[in-house]
């Protein structure tokens, strides 16, 4: 029998709540037959000093480090990406998907809220894929969906099924098919954010001051790294990962520890509950990370605050802005497009004969060939011709 949606809303705010969320002035509803679930203002409206209408501990977020540190699909995961067989995306989808199909997951109020079918290409009939034949975006989707075909057959397809088959309260392992993978995949790239971690929390060791050494080992998550004052070098058995250095130069000869501590390490990963914020041209609000709980009262922690005023009036919907983008790449990435978007551009394959009266036109034409790159002008919809390529 199928859940409401309201019932899955309640299962996930209990869920929530239980493990340290606040809305402070917001609510999570549901917007409709085939609209999902939204963020609003409280139905007394939001009237906060701080602006702040939501929080949730990082601790509920799904991101690589959570998928290597678990008990369940940790230790497999860890191995493979030890040896460089799989990266960081890749081990949020394969989470996504193994969680999916256990029905005993912790992750099951959150897992139940997400969408189960999406608007982008990926998810078109063949009726409705033809339309967009002769089209760039048609060519991507289908490059798209064969690679992520020949990932799902080689790598997703024995790892997903072996990982099933370790659970001893799993009463039967589920069949896995491709379109539990292509769910995962499309809820990683609609709704994952790029997160600034505090560095102590990604590598709670260096804080006890094991980091004397230029080079550490944090054995619970099986990830090393290498971090002096002054540098930016962090790396994940040899995969690097990116890191923002707030220390000065200045700054050298004090303690490496509080050093570390100042230090962010840019992460993909779901918040559950932030990720609930629609669209909008204007975003009524933005987020931040509170890494000592100086701003939310609540360490390590993401908050959703209001972007130009620190009230709003009841039931509005708190949209966020996924960034300037067309509407060809907004279909791509999360399936809806804009009327009269401002941002809408026409792209269209640029005539080599034009480009000629380039200056380099020869070097760079060779570049062109050289990256088997198509060289494309992008026609914005104020009318002005911006002619762009990655290698001019």
């Amino acid at each position: 029998m199928a859940t409401s949606p309201e019932a899955k809303l309640q299962s996930f705010l209990h869920w929530l709540y239980a493990n340290g969320a606040e809305l402070r002035g917001s609510a999570i509803q549901h917007c409709g037959a085939d609209k999902g679930f939204g963020v609003f203002s409280a139905p007394t409206g939001v009237r906060r000093d701080d602006g702040i209408v939501m929080t949730i501990p990082l601790d509920l977020a799904i991101t690589p480090m959570r998928v290597l540190q678990d008990p369940y699909v940790g230790p497999r995961c860890r191995a493979l990406f030890e040896e460089g067989h799989v990266d960081d995306r890749f081990l949020v989808m394969i989470f996504l998907t193994v969680e999916r199909l256990r029905h005993n997951s912790q992750w099951k109020p959150y897992l139940d809220m997400l969408p189960s079918t999406f608007g982008n290409p990926l998810w078109f009939l063949e009726e409705e894929l033809a339309e967009l034949k002769g089209t760039t975006l048609y060519q991507a989707t289908m490059l798209q969906k064969k690679n992520l075909r020949a990932l799902y057959d080689d790598k997703v397809k024995p790892l997903v099924e072996e990982l099933l088959s370790h659970d001893a309260h799993l009463e039967r392992v589920n069949e896995v098919r491709f379109e539990d993978f292509l769910w995962a995949n499309s809820i990683f790239w609609t709704r994952a954010l790029n997160i600034p971690l505090p560095h102590f929390y990604v590598f709670p060791e260096s804080l006890g001051g094991q980091e004397k050494d230029s080079a550490c080992k944090d054995h619970g998550s099986g990830v090393s790294v290498t971090a002096t004052v002054g540098e930016t070098c962090v790396e994940v058995d040899g995969h690097k990962i990116k890191e923002a250095n707030n220390v000065s130069e200045k700054r050298k000869d004090e303690d490496t520890s509080n050093a570390i501590v100042s230090k962010t390490i840019w992460v993909e990963g779901l918040v559950p509950g932030i990720d609930f914020c629609n669209h909008g041209l204007k975003g009524r609000a933005t987020w931040g990370v509170d890494g000592d709980g100086s701003v939310t009262g609540i360490p390590v922690s993401m908050h959703l605050i209001l972007a130009e005023s620190n009230t709003l009036e009841a039931g509005k919907e708190i949209l966020i802005s996924y960034g300037n983008k067309g509407n060809e790449e907004l279909l791509y990435l999360y399936g809806f497009v804009i009327d009269n978007n401002p941002d809408d551009y026409l792209m269209v394959h640029y005539p080599m004969e034009a480009f000629q009266n380039v200056p380099f036109a020869d070097r760079k034409a060779r570049l062109l060939e050289i990256q088997k790159a198509e060289f494309r002008c992008l026609l914005p919809r104020a009318g002005v011709v911006s002619a762009r390529s990655p290698l001019i």
